[in-house]
């Protein structure tokens, strides 16, 4: 079993030493960054070696490789992720010696609740989104403190601490956390039903995000073209409530988008004025989170205008539309997408950018229960918008096994059996992609586990 965010627990006002178990993930290293920016002593335990250790020690972080009750020294907080399981015996340690334990939704909070605080929620576009949002207040002079999911590539990092007294987080309604912050203004994306492994039901999901919405000091911001936002907007009894999207009467409009040539253009209606978008990423969708992003901006009180001037700054986030290389002609690109509405929007983006070439997705299912439960959806969504498809063996991420559920449930949904292969060999996955490649194709990995990880079998296979 998975380790969740105790509701109960009392937090200290103050503590000195904090041990990250599990600091390697793109999460726990942001979070951890901030501590150690805020003067708190670090350190931390991971699985494996990574980019995001090698970060911590370079801050000055002792990391260690391996789990082992030693490593907890003197902490007098211990921080854990909700992909950790409860036999892990940092945190059986941590327990008995009775050592606070937070989950890292919990050691944000801890940090960012006496702050202005904005927090970006919904199944898809969070990253991204928060991103938009932390871009377009630095380009217009603001210091905010920030933790997203990603790294921002124009700045290098996920997380900072800023000087001015904005926060913003890109927070996560997976397991609920996203009810701990105080939050000033809340941005949410959509409500694409998810996680009902922890909610149990739709009703339950939607419910969450009423309440977050609800607790928001200052302002919602909400998608006026997402089914399940409109659901959740019906429910609502915020004093201030601004749409965003395509609808007609939507607050915030975006109307006009052309997506070409890896970038997106658009405008953007609000308070009477047009505004012009230009973004350096692709994508429709990239357009319609831009405007949620613009009506975050102005409610932080920077005008429409030079918001939208601001977000031409922004580059995108690692993992998501990620150019990798490119081999022998062949566009090698990888993306977090790991619902079938987020692989249809990446897939969609593709297509504005691959010309005249083909698009081949190595999809890797993620979790079980999501594997069992949209199968035939990710089957239709990648048969329709690539025209080959490798499919990867399932991550299971904090799931035990399920009995008959493989990455061939999603295979064996293809109408067109020619149009996929599954191969949870990766040395072969990685040969076929090859073998089927030819100069100005493009191929995407999609998949929020460890499936970036194929990638330099793919470029070496298309090498030789």
């Amino acid at each position: 079993m998975t380790i969740k965010p105790d509701p109960l627990l009392q937090l200290p006002e103050s503590f000195g030493s904090v041990h990250f178990v599990g600091i390697g993930g793109s999460g726990m290293a942001g979070i951890a960054r901030l501590f150690v920016a805020s003067g708190h002593r670090v350190t931390g335990s991971d699985v494996r070696e990574s980019h995001n250790v090698d970060a911590m020690r370079a801050l000055g972080v002792p990391v260690e490789i391996g789990h082992s009750a030693a490593h907890l020294g003197d902490a007098e907080a211990v921080v854990v992720t909700g992909a950790l399981w409860q036999d892990n015996p940092e945190y059986q340690t941590a327990l008995k010696r009775g050592i606070p334990v937070l989950h890292r939704s919990q050691a944000l909070a801890w940090l960012a609740n006496s702050q202005r605080l904005v927090a970006v929620a919904g199944a898809h576009g969070k990253t991204t989104s928060t991103g938009m949002v932390i871009t377009g207040l630095l380009e217009a002079g603001r210091s905010p403190s920030f933790v997203n999911g990603g790294v921002i590539a124009a700045l290098g990092t996920s997380s900072s601490w800023g000087t001015d007294a904005e926060f913003v987080v890109e927070a996560d309604e997976s397991d609920g956390s996203f009810l701990l912050y105080n939050t000033a203004i809340a941005l949410i994306t959509n409500v694409d039903a998810d996680h009902l492994d922890h909610y149990g039901s739709h009703e339950e999901f939607d419910a969450a995000f009423v309440a977050f919405a609800d607790g928001a000091t200052e302002a919602v911001i909400i998608s006026s073209d997402d089914a399940g936002a409109q659901r959740v907007r019906e429910r609502l009894t915020h004093r201030s409530v601004v749409t965003f999207g395509e609808a007609a009467d939507a607050d915030v409009r975006v109307t006009d988008i052309e997506s070409s040539g890896g970038r997106v253009r658009a405008r953007v209606h609000v308070d009477g004025e047009t505004v012009e978008l230009d973004l350096a990423i692709p994508g429709r969708h990239n357009a319609v989170n831009a405007a949620g992003a613009l009506a975050v901006l102005r409610a932080l009180g920077v005008a429409p205008a030079d918001a939208a001037v601001g977000l031409r700054a922004f580059g995108g986030t690692e993992r998501r539309f990620e150019l990798h290389d490119v081999r022998r002609e062949v566009a090698v690109y990888d993306d977090y997408a790991h619902h079938p509405t987020e692989v249809a929007a990446a897939l969609s983006a593709a297509r504005t950018v691959v010309g005249a070439g083909r698009i081949i997705a190595v999809h890797q299912p993620h979790t079980y229960s999501r594997t069992a439960a949209f199968a035939r959806e990710f089957a239709a969504v990648l048969e329709t918008h690539a025209e080959h498809t490798i499919v990867l063996d399932v991550y299971g991420a904090r799931e035990d096994p399920v009995p008959g559920v493989t990455g061939a449930l999603v295979s064996e949904a293809f109408s067109d059996a020619s149009k996929v292969a599954y191969l949870p060999d990766w040395e072969a996955a990685a040969a076929e992609v090859a073998r089927i490649a030819r100069p100005g194709d493009f191929v995407i990995t999609l998949g929020c586990g460890d499936v970036y990880r194929i990638i330099p079998q793919i470029l070496s296979a298309l090498e030789s």
